[in-house]
């Protein structure tokens, strides 16, 4: 539960720094202050001030760290291409989809019928909710012809670059398995080489995090609540995002230690649904009929593939005899 809640703490304060509206494309300076803390705290407490060498090759390494940096910029910089929040999640739920399909032309991976049945329910989802959502921007009456072709070619651009972003996150997830099947499942090590090798790619970003980090420094002042601090109020979402954010990301790894896949599918895909209302709610975004279908679609097919239902079957069987039994 406390996971679940800090994740959607962590996606509420996303929402209020990409929100407003003085800051728009905050994203880089969100992703690099996210990479800076977990490197820092992976640098002292994992690697041991660099004395403890790395259990999985360095090359290797490199190879995931190059995926990593460039499906996080990648997913970024679509949000400045005119895809909305909820599009933006939905489309990223669909990492099923590319993950299988990978699986099955790099790993030779075959799956049963329930498994192509959920992709493919996931894949309807996501069809339903990108072409609704083509349609608002092409029928964008508040702009003119011109303006209006220009605004839908950046919202492809920003399709493609969601699309991209899918198949290189599905393709660095099937080198980690390699990887973890070679030479042992090293989590912690992975989490702080994958943020602190990176660090060096955000100099080609420099110029856009100092212009937002002088934007942060001139937002309105936000008076800490129980320490009095005084500091700008962008700061303070961003510094409460960092710190929720990187507890998520090591409690969802004790959450895969400590309980089954099924607990961490259900707070990852309850948390992605949260997030979704949220983003609806607080941005007003138009979300019709159609999208909310597409949505389900895509939820529904999550939790198929993952078996819940087959799961949950013998616990709501057991539920059911109970008060007779009694």
């Amino acid at each position: 539960i406390a996971v679940f809640v800090l994740h959607c703490i962590a996606v509420m304060l996303v929402f209020l720094l990409h929100a407003c509206r003085e800051f728009p494309g905050c994203g880089n300076i969100v992703t690099f202050s996210q990479f800076l803390f977990i490197a820092v705290e992976g640098f002292i407490f994992e690697a041991n001030f660099g004395r403890k060498r790395p259990a999985i090759p360095m090359r290797y390494y490199f190879i995931m760290v190059a995926m990593f940096f460039t499906v996080s910029v990648v997913n970024n910089y679509a949000l400045n291409l005119n895809i909305a929040m909820p599009l933006h999640m939905i489309f990223r739920s669909g990492s099923l989809i590319a993950s299988m399909a990978l699986g099955i032309i790099i790993l030779k991976k075959r799956y049963s019928v329930s498994k192509y049945t959920s992709i493919a329910l996931v894949s309807l989802g996501i069809f339903t909710c990108t072409f609704m959502s083509a349609k608002q921007v092409a029928s964008d009456s508040s702009l003119n012809e011109e303006d209006g072709l220009q605004v839908f070619l950046w919202w492809l651009l920003g399709i493609a670059a969601l699309t991209f972003a899918l198949l290189m996150s599905a393709r660095m997830g099937i080198f980690q398995e390699t990887l973890y099947k070679q030479f042992g499942k090293h989590s912690k090590e992975a989490l702080f080489y994958n943020h602190a090798l990176p660090l060096p790619g955000f100099l080609l970003l420099a110029p856009n995090i100092y212009h937002h980090a002088v934007l942060f420094s001139q937002s309105e002042p936000f008076q800490v609540p129980v320490i009095g601090l005084t500091l700008p109020i962008m700061w303070f979402y961003l510094l409460m995002n960092v710190i929720t954010q990187y507890v998520c990301i090591r409690g969802v790894f004790i959450l895969t230690t400590e309980c089954t896949s099924l607990t961490v599918t259900l707070v990852v895909t309850l948390r992605k649904f949260v997030s979704l209302i949220f983003s609806i709610l607080y941005f007003r975004n138009p979300f019709t009929a159609w999208h909310w279908l597409g949505t389900a679609f895509v939820f529904v097919g999550t939790l198929m593939y993952t078996e819940v239902w087959n799961s949950l079957g013998p616990f709501l069987a057991h539920w059911r005899k109970r008060p007779k039994e009694e």
